[in-house]
């Protein structure tokens, strides 16, 4: 039996099961890996303050997400393309998710289709919405989602443009996939994870085949996505999705002060500090040493403020925390438990992060989650950015 001891172990085993073309997708950046690397650099360089003369006995972990109750303050992020690390990966995710009582969040670009996950999951979970230029589609999609009872919309903001994946044009992992000879024997030299993907229920986006004519033709449907990508939207579309939706509704993609100020103008219910996972700009700063600023600027708003980008840990968590968000979101951390361990390895990652914050919490003298003050670490994390990279996952990247 395989012991996992940390998020690190999980993605070990996730890169030895999944085919790596599609391991590289989940994992890579943009362009140089600039940003990818900054998210981890300037977590690890925020330090904690240890304290022993409390009493933590009785230690609480959970919270609230927009009025929900959860068992520790984080959700599932959107992953695109969730399901090609393994078969039925969404469904697999929001049961998961659902078991352990935090929200799940299915994305724009899945496989499985919101009515495949709603099928198969008993609570709601939350929707994330890509602008297109053709708006007739992104109605229908907030349309489907309210059908399908998605208690939240998350809206994508970062995507004007879609940033350059290097290893993914290196790994030919477009859309449709090139059938290369690497790519051939990366598929057959990973049964565990070809088999089942033959009983899946989708092998293409699953939220677009009935909205796009042609989508069984693969190409075709690739050049559409390419051409729904629309640099034209700006803060005021908020408030166009704001009355289609009606609900409650997150804006995700916030890297700067002022767009965190406009967004709580238009209405957004929480603010989701959050660069991509470095997957867009590459070269702009990491979530961690932005996040401050934006409290500030947004301190005494109603929205709630989150954050995401480079989390591997309980103890990272807990560093956004203490820096003003409420709660948190994960995307790789949970998406190598997914590639490990199917359904059972989303509930190992999060079982690992709630075991890290709780040993955390009783040697900083935090009794409750939902409370974190400011001092439980040192110095201001805005001077992080001017620490050492972490060798560890310098390694792991470039090896």
């Amino acid at each position: 039996m395989t012991i996992y001891t940390n998020i690190e172990d999980l993605r070990v085993e996730a890169a030895r099961r999944v085919p790596k073309p599609f391991f590289e997708y989940v994992e890579n950046g943009s362009y140089d890996e600039l940003t990818l690397r900054a998210n981890r650099r300037d977590l690890d360089a925020i330090r904690f303050r240890q304290r022993v003369m409390l009493n933590v006995s009785e230690r609480r972990h959970g919270g609230t997400m927009l009025g929900e109750p959860v068992t520790i303050p984080l959700a599932l992020a959107p992953t695109g393309l969730c399901g090609s690390m393994c078969a039925n990966g969404e469904i697999k995710a929001a049961r998961a998710a659902e078991r352990f009582g935090v929200p799940f969040c299915l994305s724009t670009m899945s496989v499985a289709s919101i009515e495949d996950v709603a099928a198969k999951v008993e609570k709601p979970f939350w929707f994330q919405l890509y602008l297109m230029k053709d708006r007739g589609i992104s109605e229908s999609l907030i349309g489907r989602a309210k059908a399908a009872g998605c208690s939240a919309l998350v809206l994508t903001m970062d995507l004007h443009v879609e940033g350059q994946r290097n290893r993914d044009v290196k790994n030919g992992l477009g859309i449709p996939p090139k059938l290369t000879p690497a790519n051939i024997w990366s598929i057959v030299s990973h049964p565990r994870w070809a088999l089942p993907m033959l009983g899946a229920s989708e092998w293409t986006f699953g939220n677009l085949k009935d909205e796009v004519k042609n989508s069984d033709d693969l190409g075709e449907l690739a050049e559409w996505v390419k051409s729904q990508f629309d640099p034209s939207f700006d803060w005021h579309t908020i408030d166009w999705v704001r009355q289609r939706w009606g609900g409650k509704l997150i804006v995700k993609g916030i890297l700067d002060p002022d767009d965190a100020r406009l967004a709580v103008k238009a209405g957004a219910d929480a603010v989701l500090v959050s660069n991509h996972g470095g997957r867009q700009l590459d070269g702009a700063a990491s979530t961690a040493s932005q996040l401050p600023a934006i409290r500030d600027a947004i301190g005494g708003a109603k929205a709630e403020l989150w954050a995401d980008s480079g989390i591997r840990s309980g103890q990272d968590v807990l560093k956004f925390l203490a820096m003003g968000a409420s709660a948190c979101m994960i995307g790789r951390a949970y998406l190598y438990g997914l590639g490990a361990g199917g359904e059972d390895g989303v509930i190992k990652a999060l079982e690992l992060i709630r075991d890290e914050m709780d040993v955390t919490m009783a040697l900083t003298g935090l009794a409750d989650a939902s409370k974190v003050p400011p001092d439980l670490i040192l110095g201001a994390p805005e001077r992080a950015a001017q620490e050492p990279a972490a060798d560890a996952y310098i390694t792991h990247l470039d090896g």
